[in-house]
C-alpha cells in the first residue's frame, strides 16, 4: 500500500460526514451498491448537520455517489457536492443486506476488516481507491469536506493516518456524525471523531 505519510508541515484537513440513518443502517444490514433512501431520522439528523457547517469555509465538497450520501450532503447545505466514486462504501457482494450474525452463520468471526466478502472488495482495493481521496485532499490547501459511509469513511480515516485498512475497526462511526483529520505539526492526526 501507499505510504501516505507527509513530507511537509500540512494545513489543510478532511472533514468527513456519514450519510443520516437509512432502513438497512438502522438494522444494521450490510449495505453498500444498495441504493437506499434516508428515513425520516435520517433526513432531521442530515438537516441539523447544516448549523454545525455552516460557519465552516469548505475548499472542495465532496461525496460519494450514492443518494444516501447526496441527500445528506443537500440536507446539509451542500447540494452541490462533487460526486466521487472513490467514496462509496466498502462492496460487500454476496453480504451485501445481511446482517453480521448472519453472515457469521456462514463466515464464523467473520468481520469486513478481516474477511474478504465473496463478490466484494478487499481491504487492498478499497486500499487503493481510497488513498486516491487522501492525496486528492491533500493536494487541496485548504479544507475538504466528504459525504461518505460508515465502514469507508473508518477505512478513509486510517489510510490519512497511514494504517491499514483494518485499523479503522477502531473508529466508531454513527450515522449522520462529522469527523475531522488534520494535523499535529507534520504527523497526520486525528482533530475530532463521531462528533
Amino acid at each position: 500500500m501507499a505510504d501516505m505519510s507527509p513530507s511537509v508541515i500540512q494545513t489543510g484537513d478532511l472533514w468527513i460526514v456519514r450519510h443520516g440513518e437509512t432502513e438497512w443502517s438502522r438494522s444494521g444490514r450490510h449495505t453498500s451498491r444498495t441504493d437506499l433512501p434516508l428515513t425520516q431520522a435520517g433526513e432531521q439528523a442530515a438537516t441539523a448537520l447544516a448549523d454545525r457547517l455552516a460557519a465552516t469555509r469548505f475548499d472542495l465538497i465532496l461525496t460519494s455517489p450514492m443518494q444516501r450520501a447526496r441527500r445528506t450532503a443537500e440536507l446539509a447545505g451542500f447540494g452541490d457536492a462533487e460526486v466521487d466514486k472513490d467514496l462509496m462504501e466498502w462492496d460487500y457482494g454476496e453480504y451485501e443486506g445481511l446482517t453480521t450474525p448472519q453472515i457469521r452463520e456462514y463466515a464464523p468471526g467473520w468481520t469486513v476488516w478481516s474477511q474478504a466478502s465473496p463478490g466484494g472488495e478487499s481491504a487492498a482495493e478499497v486500499a487503493v481507491r481510497l488513498d486516491r481521496v487522501v492525496a486528492r485532499t491533500r493536494a487541496v490547501e485548504g479544507r475538504v469536506l466528504a459525504f461518505g459511509h460508515g465502514h469507508a469513511s473508518r477505512a478513509l480515516a486510517a489510510r490519512w493516518l497511514g494504517l491499514d485498512v483494518a485499523e479503522g475497526r477502531l473508529l466508531r462511526l454513527d450515522p449522520a456524525t462529522i469527523s475531522v483529520l488534520g494535523w499535529e505539526h507534520e504527523s497526520p492526526a486525528v482533530a475530532r471523531w463521531n462528533a
